[in-house]
């Protein structure tokens, strides 16, 4: 026989529950406040701008604290390096902190080559609007057709459709001045002045990687950036970058054999990486000289262990440098991951034909698109290759719709 149940009348006052009900009142949580960061729309995340506002577009409006940032290098490490002075750049304007780590050349040659702020809020670009000619009258412009197969494809704007201003606009040709520069704080791992690469026969360990993560183990602790240590000071961000990892100057010869003797010791690195910066206000922009891997599967476990993942894919010194379709643009631009944070689901980009170039000033990322008339010179084995290469999209109609800027 089942227990009997008491009504809610027959329990004592003070053994009443302060709710009876299932339904709270909804408080909205306290965020940190730290300058060069804001919470985002989609999941609350606290993020951080990689100085490239049309990759922080890509990423999902920036890149979040407790998170690494996989750039896969392009052939001369010319894009890939530039991502990284970018992103240092934007500490510096933002006050945050810097951990700089590299193996060929000095932290301090890299933070020299920072590029210039542009401060004023002019830099927002706006398109041109073109005088209308007096001789032409609005009823013969109202009047005007394109052709037929264009006029039922969407406009796309050139402008992002974030509404809001986050990050820092830059000027490449001209470099940071050193007061701006100096106002920031910096930690430094060169490793010819830290260690020296071992010889040991452990593939899961290497010596320049573990001394890499004891270092900036200790600066997290040191400064203040681990979220357990009690809040004595006021809040700030660590921002690192990792310079071409897995080549052969960490003594890592995951880039010189197909089966490498230190298989596994970069992705337990990684590993190491991920489980600090996920305590700590800090975030890690690392770049891999992917195109010297052999082994996929290993480049698949360095993929794996990290959050955001792009891959640059540069034109110069291929075939495509001289290909008329490709004249607009220095390289492709590949998004291979993005993060799925207090999510069950990550919101990738809508478009995934993306390209890059290098403008006087700026690094811009654009939307790939081909001419609408493609011209009698570009060969048939230059069309063949871009219908192969299934970089030419007309069924969603964004080859001929124009070019959409994500980068002013």
């Amino acid at each position: 026989m089942a227990a009997p149940v008491n009504s809610v009348g027959n329990i004592p006052a003070e053994r009443l529950p302060f709710n009876t009900t299932s339904f709270q009142k909804k408080t909205r949580s306290k965020l940190i406040s730290i300058p060069g960061t804001r919470p985002s729309v989609q999941n609350g995340q606290l993020l951080v701008s990689t100085g490239v506002t049309s990759l922080d577009y890509l990423l999902g409006g920036g890149l979040a604290v407790g998170t690494v940032l996989l750039i896969e290098e392009d052939r001369y490490d010319s894009y890939s390096r530039m991502i990284l002075k970018y992103f240092l750049a934007e500490g510096v304007v933002c006050q945050h902190e810097l951990f700089v780590a590299a193996a060929q050349d000095n932290p301090d040659d890299i933070l020299q080559e920072l590029p210039a702020p542009i401060l004023d809020d002019v830099a927002l670009h706006k398109p041109p609007e073109h005088p209308k000619l007096p001789c032409e009258p609005q009823d013969s412009l109202d009047a005007m057709k394109i052709a037929w197969r264009y006029q039922n494809l969407p406009k796309v704007q050139s402008a992002l459709a974030s509404s809001s201003r986050f990050g820092h606009y830059y000027d490449v040709s001209k470099t940071m001045e050193p007061e701006i520069r100096q106002t920031a704080k910096c930690h430094r791992f060169y490793l010819p002045q830290h260690a020296s690469p071992s010889s040991t026969t452990n593939s899961s360990k290497l010596e320049p990687y573990a001394a890499l993560l004891k270092s900036l183990q200790e600066v997290i602790h040191r400064e203040g950036f681990d979220l357990a240590a009690p809040m004595s000071k006021s809040r700030n961000i660590l921002r690192v970058g990792l310079h071409s990892l897995g080549s052969a100057l960490w003594g890592d010869d995951l880039s010189c054999h197909d089966n490498p003797r230190h298989s596994h010791a970069l992705t337990t690195f990684l590993y190491g990486l991920r489980a600090l910066l996920r305590s700590s206000l800090s975030v890690a922009v690392v770049t891999v000289p992917s195109h010297l891997i052999q082994n996929r599967a290993l480049m698949g476990g360095i993929t794996r262990l990290c959050d955001n993942v792009i891959a640059l894919e540069s034109f110069k010194g291929s075939e495509r440098e001289t290909n008329p379709l490709y004249k607009d643009y220095h390289g492709l631009l590949h998004v291979r991951q993005v993060p799925h944070l207090n999510c069950l689901a990550s919101q990738l980009p809508d478009h995934k034909d993306l390209a890059f170039k290098l403008k006087r000033k700026q690094f811009s990322i654009e939307r790939l698109h081909l001419p609408p008339d493609l011209s009698e010179t570009v060969s048939r084995v230059s069309r063949g290759e871009l219908a192969g290469g299934a970089v030419m999209p007309s069924a969603c109609g964004s080859s001929t719709s124009g070019t959409k800027h994500l980068d002013f």
